[in-house]
């Protein structure tokens, strides 16, 4: 077992953290509007591409980012499969709805959003202030409950960052997840969540976006 112990961290490294937050929010407190409008009220999922390769550097750049995102305890359970070989697509296809094969293999980049359900053996590393394992050790269904939410949210600022980056990307959920359990993840404690295209976008295929719910309909402030 790994002896952990309780508040870690030296005053000064909170002081320090506490800092570091103030000092980013008098900097920048908000976003400008075409920003936002890049990353989501003006964003549109896509599914036709160019042929520009997505490279090794902006899938670094991509992760750097994507892992800063908060986690319920820090888990970080999300695994990503960055699939841009043709070899890698082929296996891929296999999954994929008819319909949806030559969206995927059209992007330059898939990337299989999945989650580790054996995420909380690493807690010690990533929440080193109290151990949390217990929690999980003997109850599969709350670490598969945490593991499968947390990789979403994870996937989710994966695709805001990729956009913030000059990206575009396009979820997809049309696949079978068993197919690609077994073509990626045999053997492993991972399980894959959702799929997401990532390049530069072919805007000629898009169509007017389609409606959402106004505010009253699906809203409360109580």
């Amino acid at each position: 077992m790994v002896d952990i112990e309780s508040n870690v961290e030296p005053d000064h490294a909170r002081l320090e953290a506490q800092e570091e937050v103030r000092a980013l929010r008098r900097e920048v407190k908000v976003l400008d509007q075409r920003a936002i409008d890049l990353i989501l009220t003006k964003a549109r999922s896509h599914y036709a591409w160019k042929d520009i390769p997505v490279t090794e550097e902006q899938i670094q750049r991509l992760y750097a980012i994507v892992k800063m995102a908060a986690t319920s305890m820090n888990s970080c359970p999300a695994r990503f499969t960055f699939v841009r070989s043709k070899e890698g697509k082929e296996r891929l296809a296999k999954a994929m709805k008819p319909k949806n094969v030559p969206k995927m293999m059209g992007a330059p980049l898939t990337v299989i959003v999945a989650y580790d359900t054996d995420f909380w053996k690493k807690l010690p590393k990533l929440f080193p202030h109290e151990d949390r394992r217990p929690l999980f050790e003997n109850n599969a269904a709350y670490a598969e409950d945490t593991a499968y939410r947390n990789s979403t949210l994870q996937g989710g600022c994966m695709m805001i960052a990729a956009r913030a980056i000059g990206l575009d990307v396009g979820a997809m959920s049309g696949f079978s997840n068993e197919i690609v359990d077994q073509e990626f993840f045999e053997g492993t404690t991972l399980k894959s969540n959702f799929l997401c295209n990532i390049g530069y976008a072919d805007e000629s295929a898009l169509f007017p976006r389609l409606p959402r719910f106004d505010f009253d309909e699906v809203c409360d402030i109580v």
